[in-house]
């Protein structure tokens, strides 16, 4: 039998997106009603049990509702083994129910180098491509702003393009809000960032903090929005209102290839089966009866810059030493 090639390859990267965890500092629950770190902890089996193998989980911020140092430190033993288990990294983005000093005294691993009340901007490397994280809390305030400096930090790591291209991580995401009283709370200032992100190798955009999974483009380039592990958002509230509720928690996804990224989201396990349930070597099985294969030479994944098929880009940040799958210096104001 003559082999059918597929039309993609394998992804080169696989990604988890986590977003508005809202852990609570102690044994209550979340506005009374929500068990934040059980839903979080249900979400962590789910990902166990589906065996997927991501190289790194990006959460865009709202780690703690309120900030508090046992929240983040219940974050930390729940999600290092999981980590651990996946042998993926974990990567961080500040919210504006997060506290920078709390977090760095809970991951000081993670924000070395760094003042206690410093925005915690970072880069990563993961085996090619760049993740930068951006700290868009204002403290004491709920909506999302970058300082001058920011951009200027930004502006530098990305004077270097990545072998892999980077995607930008942040709590406030660039988008429209389509429940009105959201604009209280969304990124100001958003032209400032879109003349820094705008033809660089940006690919995609994560955010959160909308409670809701969404998509747009800024920039010219996509955003994909994380709902919430805690609690969301119903849209399909009467039109202007608003309303929280415990149900349709989710995570995001995330398949990187040479000349595409996509988001898929994952809701809370249930629901009944429909179908005849197969599993992975089934489902090889199958493929090969009918003559499909699906080719694992992904470019991307191999330390290539997008688009030119060649490997001559280091994997340093400007000024920084190379590291091939490590942990870049972060931003010192």
């Amino acid at each position: 039998m003559e082999l059918i090639e597929a039309e993609y390859p394998k992804p080169g990267h696989v990604l988890l997106h986590l977003s508005d965890l809202h852990l609570v500092g102690g044994p209550g629950t979340l506005h009374g009603s929500v068990d934040s770190a059980a839903r979080l902890h249900e979400i962590c089996e789910q990902i166990i049990a589906s065996r997927i193998r991501p190289e790194a989980i990006i959460f865009t911020g709202d780690l703690a509702d309120k900030g508090e140092l046992e929240a983040y430190k219940q974050l930390r033993e729940m999600i290092e083994p999981l980590c651990a288990s996946l042998g993926a990294k974990a990567i961080w983005a500040m919210g504006n129910h997060d506290n920078r000093a709390n977090f760095r005294s809970a991951f000081a691993d993670a924000s070395a180098a760094s003042k206690p009340q410093d925005p915690v901007d970072r880069s990563y490397f993961v085996n090619g491509l760049r993740i930068i994280t951006l700290d868009t809390t204002v403290p004491g305030h709920h909506h999302g702003e970058l300082s001058e400096s920011q951009l200027e930090w930004l502006a530098s790591e990305l004077a270097t393009p990545a072998p892999d291209g980077t995607i930008l991580a942040l709590h406030h995401p660039p988008v429209p809000c389509v429940q009105d009283l959201a604009v209280l709370v969304e990124l100001r200032g958003q032209a400032a960032l879109a003349a820094v992100v705008r033809n660089t190798d940006v690919r995609t955009i994560l955010g959160g903090h909308l409670h809701y999974s969404t998509t747009a483009s800024f920039a010219g380039i996509p955003v994909s929005v994380a709902s919430a592990t805690c609690y969301t958002q119903d849209l399909a509230v009467r039109a202007g209102g608003q309303r929280g509720r415990d149900g349709a928690q989710s995570y995001n996804m995330i398949h990187v290839y040479e000349h595409t990224i996509v988001h898929s989201v994952v809701p809370m396990s249930g629901g009944v089966t429909v179908g005849e349930p197969l599993d992975a070597a089934e489902v090889q099985r199958r493929l090969a009866a009918a003559g499909i294969r699906i080719p694992h030479e992904s470019r991307v994944g191999a330390h290539t810059s997008p688009g030119t098929h060649t490997s001559s880009l280091p994997l340093v940040s400007p000024g920084g030493a190379a590291s091939p799958g490590g942990l870049i210096s972060p931003r010192v104001p």
